[in-house]
């Protein structure tokens, strides 16, 4: 039977590890929270401006669908919003004791560390015993 990632490694130390990483993961990002606040240019909401490269490239390709020209401004629009949204994003990590961020971080690391040795080739199982000496 063929282990993690086709190798002969432990089929077991990778469920743990998944298991590991999954928990660690889950736990320290349930303690982030993500705040989102309005786009402000010079004092004044500019969430409408941003919008302007994506209506008039959505505009030039319903006119002609082969624009390099709309496909370059439908792009650019559509990164100016992505970009818009993650830097009006404040993250935060809520207050938490030292014992369970350590926790997190130590299932988290070990879980990824056991997922990376399941992919290891495994030495083959010794069955036989040593001779003994005469």
């Amino acid at each position: 039977m063929q282990g993690a990632g086709g190798t002969p490694g432990g089929i077991g130390i990778f469920l743990i590890g998944f298991v590991c990483a999954i928990a660690g993961g889950w736990m320290l990002i349930n303690q982030v929270s993500v705040v989102g606040h309005g786009w402000h240019l010079w004092g004044y909401n500019s969430f409408g401006l941003s919008l302007l490269p994506f209506v008039i490239g959505v505009g030039v390709l319903f006119f002609n669908g082969k624009s390099v020209l709309g496909w370059l401004l439908l792009i650019a629009g559509l990164t100016i919003i992505a970009a818009g949204i993650l830097v009006n994003l404040n993250i935060y990590f809520r207050p938490t004791s030292l014992f369970n961020t350590l926790v997190m971080l130590a299932l988290l690391a070990g879980g990824i560390g056991l997922l990376a040795r399941s992919f290891k080739t495994l030495p083959p199982a010794n069955d036989s015993e040593p001779p003994a000496a005469s």
